[in-house]
């Protein structure tokens, strides 16, 4: 009931966003996002538990299959989209969709949903706090070799904010983990509300200047109803696709229940981030943002089904 009520706070955001745009230039969210999206990270590596990261080092299937899901495969679904486009490289929706499909996996949600399901935690938590880590490098490397060859896109640029905004403040936090990681897990709620909220800013600061330059208005219905359909099928093939992995190469019910529910993820919270250093204050911003916010909300209704679906099935198990 959190993840839904968080998702229908992003989307009440949205509906402000569009009544009122003009908050953006009343509160200097610019400098409130840009200090958050530093903390964030800090906060990200002064959490990571080094013995929980440990435990789940050595499953290395798992790790492989995850991981080229999440940032091989995931991004050449996408790639094979593109088709579906009429203005194809240059569609503001196709860029839009093969952002989310470079981002990592979540780490809360993804750790929460595998305990539901009785799989395995250690490398679930090990899988999406790596996920993280590598999704710092590969987003924006994957969307920098798109874009690279239009004229409004400085790699170098992003890089320089990369590491400013998020690198710097990570690798500050995962030094001072041995001094103030157990104070960063007991207030992990307190952060995770943080986090949230910063987000949410993100949200409104990205719809806001789209609905001032009337870029999403553009958007037809059918348009954003073929964006919805594919954000499932790219859920459901890698979800089912991810199963049939596992049980050819013979990985245990706990392992395949991991490597499904992390290598389907993909990370709003990285998104929202990424958003902000890899397209600065243009305006498609919020138009970037639309289809991880769809797939966002999609990913926690059906995980969470499924995870039930799992839970209920290990129950049973236990029972004969």
């Amino acid at each position: 009931m959190k993840s839904h009520g968080f998702i229908l706070a992003i989307f009440i955001t949205i509906g402000l966003a569009y009544l009122f745009p003009e908050g953006v230039g009343i509160l200097p969210l610019k400098t409130i996002t840009d200090i958050g999206i530093g903390l964030i990270f800090f906060f990200y590596g002064l959490k990571l538990a080094p013995a929980e990261f440990r435990a789940g080092l050595m499953n290395f299937k798992v790790h492989i299959i995850i991981h080229l899901t999440t940032f091989i495969i995931f991004p050449l679904l996408c790639l094979a989209c593109l088709p579906l486009f009429e203005d194809g490289i240059t569609s503001e929706l196709w860029i839009a969709l093969f952002f989310l499909g470079t981002l990592p996996s979540t780490v809360s949600s993804s750790v929460v949903m595998v305990a539901l399901a009785k799989g395995n935690l250690p490398a679930a938590i090990f899988n999406a706090s790596l996920s993280g880590l590598l999704g710092i490098i590969a987003t924006p490397l994957w969307i920098g070799f798109i874009l690279e060859k239009t004229a409004d896109f400085d790699f170098l640029n992003v890089l320089q904010k990369l590491c400013l905004q998020i690198i710097a403040p990570l690798a500050i936090g995962l030094f001072l983990q041995k001094y103030f990681g157990n104070w960063a897990r007991k207030h992990g709620k307190k952060l995770s509300l943080f986090d949230k909220t910063t987000i949410i800013l993100i949200i409104y600061y990205s719809f806001s200047n789209s609905f001032s330059s009337d870029l999403i208005k553009s958007i037809q219905a059918e348009e954003l109803i073929k964006m919805a359909v594919i954000v499932l099928v790219l859920f459901f093939v890698v979800f089912y696709g991810l199963a049939a992995i596992s049980n050819f190469i013979g990985l245990s019910t706990e392992d395949k229940i991991t490597t499904q529910f992390c290598g389907t993820k993909k990370s709003l919270v990285h998104g929202s981030v990424m958003v902000r250093v890899i397209f600065g204050n243009s305006a498609n911003s919020g138009l970037i943002l639309l289809p991880i916010m769809l797939y966002h909300s999609a990913q926690l209704i059906l995980v969470a089904w499924f995870a039930e679906k799992y839970r209920k099935r290990s129950l049973k198990s236990s029972e004969i």
